[in-house]
């Protein structure tokens, strides 16, 4: 279950891994709420109805266990997988993330702004709003990107985006992390200037007999050194699905 990042959609996120994924495994991928695709809603963003929405799409496709594969803002959903829908959770794979990403005054205070530009939002007309997203596509058109990515990020709701943020900024897991009991992988892109080396490999440390994966490169890494992030991103999820496959069976499980 691929689980995109912030501001992405699952096709940008992931479109240079579905067809290395898909020689493993049966992969499945969804635009989280507000971003491209996904669910609108009234309700104020929250990373837990993101993880609630996968468990429920499980249930429509009839899928009783699945590997959560996070990247970025997704893996903070995949932990909160584990935490909501452990019972689902047959391993994890998290990349370019972190278990917390707000410590400083300087930090807090940015992600302060965006719940403030959040609830401007709200009060927006939607011809205000989608006269935005019209913007957004056309000043992304007459940029490197192919008109198809463009059109993903022009389709968000800005307002969820705005709130998802927001929502980051108030996001940790450290105080439960080492309850984490499935297979782990972590991949850490050890250039990264959005999540920093020392919150990836916080990440890592914290999760008991974790895998970690190193790449040289910065958060774009997944799309941008795709030559080399893919084959690390497969063995991460290879590594999760042996340890899965054979983890011991506890009497309490059965």
């Amino acid at each position: 279950m691929l689980l995109h990042g912030w501001t992405a959609t699952a096709d940008l996120n992931f479109y240079m891994c579905y067809e290395e994924l898909g020689k493993h495994f049966r992969i499945i991928a969804l635009d989280h709420r507000g971003h491209g695709r996904g669910i609108r809603s009234s309700q104020s963003f929250r990373l837990s109805d993101c993880a609630d929405d996968v468990a429920a799409l499980m249930d429509q496709l009839g899928i009783a266990t699945f590997i959560p594969v996070g990247y970025s803002m997704g893996g903070t959903i995949a932990q909160l997988m584990w935490k909501r829908h452990e019972h689902r959770v047959r391993g994890l794979v998290l990349a370019a993330t972190a278990g917390y990403w707000a410590t400083s005054r300087q930090e807090r205070f940015m992600f302060s702004l965006l719940t403030g530009f959040g609830g401007l939002a709200r009060i927006t007309p939607r011809s205000i709003q989608q006269a935005i997203s019209e913007r957004m596509y056309l000043s992304r058109k007459t940029m490197t990107w192919e008109p198809w990515a463009a059109l993903q990020i022009a389709s968000h709701d800005w307002r969820s985006i705005l709130e998802a943020g927001s929502a980051l900024g108030r996001f940790d897991s450290r105080k439960w992390l080492s309850q984490v009991d499935v297979p782990t992988s972590v991949v850490i892109t050890t250039e990264d200037q959005v999540v920093s080396l020392k919150r990836q490999r916080t990440l890592a440390s914290l999760i008991p007999d974790t895998h970690v994966f190193e790449i040289s490169g910065n958060h774009d890494a997944v799309y941008a050194r795709a030559s080399e992030f893919v084959p690390l991103l497969v063995n991460a999820c290879l590594a999760v699905h042996h340890d899965a496959l054979n983890k011991p069976v506890i009497l309490g499980d059965i």
